[in-house]
């Protein structure tokens, strides 16, 4: 999401829990199955339609949970979001329903975005989404006549071909509609893990120093080259998914993995094992022996949250305390221990820290936006960035008054179709997600007896009209295939999935949905496209 850095700061949520929860009149949201994969806001937002009434509209081509309170619940295909949103606002501007005050006085560009979006009226939406024009309409009106309304998104938006472009869109349409900078608005990704958002805001992206100052930048170099003490590249790091194939070609010989587990998260999952089986050495760094770690030459016993003392920066930019519950099993160290010791055997004395106390001291030296987010001021609620100083207070909502570059910018985007479509030989869309009981690959959730009892295997889900077809009854073992490879898992014939698309939770080592996805990437945030491949099912 580099390309929000400087209209949206990071590509972080612009407002709050609870402005969200308490003040939108609608909800947008879009590749997110909100109350399986964030169960806590998902609570909140549902109570909001019961108790107040708020409009709920939601765009996933599954019948999610969630999508049982919809007001409108629009079904379009897998990687047709942009057509979707660019239908949407052709409504607006056709009909005149946008924000003309907000997008005079706050943006520049809207005549591109205008050109761009006359090109998808509803009925063109509707061919390439799959979408009855009419509920493009539909979803225009409730948008414009309820204000202000927040659009909320996770991976399935981000994991495309065209995720940069999706996020755009986004905030294209959120711009339009003047929901930008007040409660209840807001662009708001919905973080998958943890603590995705405190690793970006620390520099753990290929482009940035903590704080999204850029390598590129030579005040940003030089600033951190005194702090540190050594010389640092201006040149922009790879990606995980950029490293992985350079392992295959020699031109990657080492890799240090941390909390990751590529061999289940990672799209083409054989080609990600031949990868990591190329490298001359792999450490991982980890709580569990995970698939990954099973692999290393080296691995690092970390510590789990329950056993950590630091802080977490959760997805609405608040950092909080995480205090240890228990102690560290065994010679179990903390990542940052770890990761100093390691640095200094190698002959570098800076990371000589005693406490995360330390280390957070100097992040409020080195990044403008952690200056007054001190241990003395987090207290039991935390304090949200940008905190620039020890008398600010924390910002709840983002770009009240302007944007941070100024006039949000508005980024005209072009639908383009996935990387890989269906064909006679793999009819099947295949798409992939999570379930409320099991998180991420399993690491952790598949060794609690309890979830894994509710949840013990791994399902596909395919639409009745598609088994009736093949043949497959609901519990029946089927082959799922792609050019990538091929997994065995129970059908679950069930109304979830439209016809022509099947779906998998990807938490299965035994049955790896990965397996089958493709290793395409968005060519600007190099995110892969693990939501659409094409498949096909067999019977066992």
């Amino acid at each position: 999401m580099t390309g929000l850095v400087t209209a949206f700061g990071s590509g972080a949520m612009t407002n709050s829990f609870d402005d969200i929860a308490d003040e939108a009149q609608v909800y947008f949201i879009i590749g997110s199955n909100t109350t399986e994969n964030h169960p806590v806001l998902g609570m909140r937002l549902r109570q909001a339609v019961k108790q107040r009434n708020a409009k709920l509209i939601v765009c996933d081509p599954r019948a999610i949970p969630i999508a049982d309170l919809a007001t409108l619940h629009i079904r379009q295909k897998p990687g047709t979001d942009i057509a979707l949103l660019n239908g949407i606002m052709h409504v607006l501007i056709a009909e005149g329903l946008y924000d003309k005050e907000f997008v005079a006085e706050r943006t520049e560009g809207f005549e591109d975005l205008k050109a761009k979006v006359m090109e998808y009226p509803p009925e063109r939406a509707a061919e390439i989404t799959g979408v009855p024009a009419e509920q493009i309409v539909e979803a225009a009106h409730l948008l414009a006549e309820n204000r202000p309304g927040a659009l909320l998104y996770a991976m399935g938006i981000t994991q495309h071909i065209t995720g940069h472009q999706n996020v755009l869109s986004c905030a294209n349409l959120q711009m339009l509609l003047g929901n930008m900078g007040v409660p209840g608005g807001g662009v708001n990704p919905l973080r998958g893990q943890n603590n995705v958002q405190g690793a970006c805001d620390m520099g753990g992206l290929p482009n940035v120093y903590p704080g999204y100052q850029a390598v590129t930048v030579e005040a940003a170099q030089k600033k951190f080259e005194e702090a540190w003490g050594v010389p640092l590249s201006n040149q922009v790091g790879l990606t995980l998914t950029e490293m992985l194939p350079l392992a295959a070609e020699g031109k990657i010989r080492a890799l240090y993995i941390m909390g990751e587990n590529p061999m289940i998260s990672d799209p083409d999952a054989n080609h990600a094992e031949h990868c990591l089986r190329s490298l001359d050495f792999l450490v991982v760094q980890d709580i569990f022996l995970t698939e990954t770690a099973a692999l290393a030459d080296v691995v690092l016993p970390g510590s789990s949250f329950a056993e950590k003392l630091g802080t977490y920066t959760n997805s609405e930019r608040r950092v909080q305390f995480v205090n240890p519950a228990v102690p560290a099993p065994g010679e179990a160290r903390p990542d940052w221990w770890i990761i100093g010791e390691i640095a200094q055997r190698m002959g570098y004395g800076g990371l000589t820290y005693a406490s995360p106390r330390e280390i957070m001291d100097e992040i409020n030296q080195l990044t403008p936006s952690y200056g007054g987010i001190t241990y003395d001021r987090i207290g039991q609620m935390g304090l949200q960035w940008p905190c620039p100083n020890a008398d600010h207070q924390g910002t709840a909502i983002l770009h009240i008054g302007r944007f941070s570059r100024g006039l949000g910018h508005f980024g005209a985007v072009d639908w383009r179709p996935p990387a890989e479509e269906t064909d006679e030989e793999y009819p099947f869309v295949f798409t992939t997600g999570r379930v409320l009981y099991h998180y991420h690959t399993g690491s952790m959730t598949r060794r609690s007896e309890g979830l894994d009892a509710i949840f013990p295997e791994p399902v596909v889900e395919i639409n009745a009209e598609d088994a009736a077809r093949l043949e497959v009854v609901d519990g029946q073992p089927v082959r799922i295939s792609s050019r990538r490879g091929t997994i065995e898992a129970e059908a679950l014939v069930s109304p979830m999935t439209e016809p022509g698309v099947v779906f998998m939770p990807f938490h299965f080592a035994e049955a790896a949905a990965n397996k089958l996805t493709i290793a395409a990437l968005d060519p600007i945030g190099k995110i892969p496209q693990l939501k659409v491949c094409a498949v096909k099912v067999e019977t066992v």
